[in-house]
Order: structure tokens, then C-alpha cells, then sequence
């Protein structure tokens, strides 16, 4: 069952796959600081100093005992925080979607290289190939 196991792991697909989940891992990271720290600020700061990160709808107020501790979390619906992670979604799916635009154009274009390289030319017909074995006789 072990040499099944490792068997399995050293497929090829299986690396290939294990390779482009930890690379998306760092990439969703990457885009994800994009979002929040390069794009999200100046769009608040176009819409008169908004912080996506705080917009919320408080659906309950958090509870706090008389020393101020918090006993209950507020509930809050985060609808800022869920349109910075649909930006991310979208530069995501962008650029995934021009990946495979590109991976997709060089595909074809070796296929259309492919069948435009000439066919080597024919060799010589069996009767040909006959004829010159029996001229080779003669002699």
C-alpha cells in the first residue's frame, strides 16, 4: 500500500497539481494586499473617506459588562469586507481567464504550424521498388 501511495505522489499530475495549489495560495495572498492596500484606499478616498473594511450593517450591538469588558460579540452583516474579497474574485478570474486566452492561442497556432508543414514526399511505389530490384537482377 506504501509503494502504491508514493507511486501515486510521483505522478506527474499529481506534483503538477500540488505546485498550482501552493503558487494560487501565494498569488490569492498577493492579489488579496492588492485589493485592501493599493486599490481599496483610493476608492474610499473617492467616495468621501470610506474605510471598506468597517462598513457594516450591526444587526445586534455587542454586549458589554459594567467594566466595558465585551461579553457578546455585535452581530453584523460585513458587506465591505465581501466587496473587497469580490474585487479580488475579479482580478483572480481575470487574469486566469487571460492565462488560458494566451495557453489556448499558442495551442493553436502550433496546430495550425503543424498541419501547414509540407507532408515529406512520397517515397517509391511498391511497383517502382520492384522494377529497380529487377533491373538490379538483370545486371
Amino acid at each position: 500500500m506504501i509503494k502504491e501511495f508514493r507511486d501515486f505522489i510521483m505522478r506527474g499530475n499529481v506534483l503538477e497539481l500540488a505546485v498550482a495549489v501552493i503558487i494560487a495560495g501565494a498569488f490569492g495572498a498577493i492579489v488579496t494586499s492588492f485589493t485592501k492596500d493599493v486599490i481599496m484606499p483610493p476608492v474610499g478616498l473617492a467616495l468621501g473617506g470610506v474605510n471598506f473594511s468597517d462598513l457594516a450593517i450591526v444587526l445586534q450591538e455587542a454586549q458589554l459588562s459594567d467594566a466595558g469588558e465585551v461579553i457578546q460579540e455585535a452581530v453584523a452583516i460585513k458587506y465591505g469586507a465581501f466587496i473587497q474579497k469580490m474585487i479580488d474574485f475579479l482580478i483572480i478570474a481575470f487574469i486566469i481567464f487571460m492565462l488560458v486566452r494566451t495557453y489556448n492561442k499558442v495551442q493553436e497556432r502550433n496546430k495550425q504550424e503543424e498541419e501547414a508543414a509540407p507532408a515529406p514526399p512520397p517515397g517509391p511505389t511498391q511497383e517502382e521498388l520492384l522494377a529497380q530490384i529487377r533491373d538490379l537482377l538483370k545486371k
